[in-house]
């Protein structure tokens, strides 16, 4: 659906709006997606990648993000087990859309800093 046929039906507009902040809401979800947007990770490479994460916020996200069709979780039968984090291709998708956030968030700071 673009912009353009959401206008004629404002109700799919929401409810589109409403499904993508339900996926991707809070604080950690963006941030995992992105440390996953160009590789496979496992926990602690996630972990490192995101500042202030605690272990258990993280398990807890990334559990959301895979009921969501978002990251598969792949265990491999190694002692110890290893297990690897990967985007599916409906949050790789996303990267257009994290491009945009990016260049909005950089210019909105500018302007915030400037005054304008």
């Amino acid at each position: 659906m673009s912009f353009k046929e959401a206008k004629a039906c404002p109700i799919q507009f929401v409810l589109a709006l409403n499904d993508t902040l339900n996926v991707i809401n809070g604080k950690w979800k963006l941030p995992i997606i992105g440390s996953l947007l160009f590789e496979k990770r496992r926990f602690t490479e996630i972990q490192r990648n995101i500042p202030k994460i605690t272990p258990r916020m993280l398990s807890k996200e990334l559990k959301d993000l895979e009921m969501n069709g978002m990251v598969k979780r792949t265990v491999y039968d190694t002692i110890p087990i290893s297990v690897e984090y990967e985007l599916t291709d409906s949050a790789k998708s996303l990267g257009d859309v994290l491009d945009k956030m990016l260049e909005w968030g950089l210019q909105h700071r500018e302007n915030v800093l400037s005054g304008s």
